[in-house]
């Protein structure tokens, strides 16, 4: 199972790091992705990694500030988040996937096979 942490309340221009932790499994060769919901909003897709770690993949609104890793012996993935906006204020879910090409980012939910609690993130200004 996976759980994100490294949710808080931070400034707008300041940064934070998520992290999700995978146990009960080794999720070494899934994709990995970060989603965000807003209060009132839909789910989106906010930033993956793919199952070889070479390949990375973000939604428009991140790029740029927002970085995905991974550390396959640690069974953690990350999401450095830097310059955070107010408008970043949304719970985070991280979640894993399978994908037969190794080097494949996956971007849509219904891709995602498994997923973590969220993890709150409030960017005041």
């Amino acid at each position: 199972q996976l759980q994100a942490s490294g949710g808080g309340l931070v400034q707008a221009g300041g940064s934070l790091r998520l992290s999700c932790a995978a146990s009960g499994r080794t999720f070494s060769t899934y994709a990995k992705g970060w989603f965000r919901q807003a209060p009132g909003k839909e789910r989106v897709f906010v930033g993956g990694i793919s199952g070889s770690g070479g390949s990375t993949s973000y939604a428009d609104s991140v790029k740029g500030r927002f970085t995905v890793s991974r550390d396959n012996a640690k069974n953690t993935v990350y999401l450095q988040m830097n310059s955070l906006k107010p408008e970043d204020t949304a719970v985070y879910y991280c979640a894993a996937g399978y994908s037969a090409m190794s080097d494949w980012v996956l971007r849509a939910r219904y891709e995602y096979d498994y997923w973590g609690k969220g993890t709150l993130v409030t960017v005041s200004s």
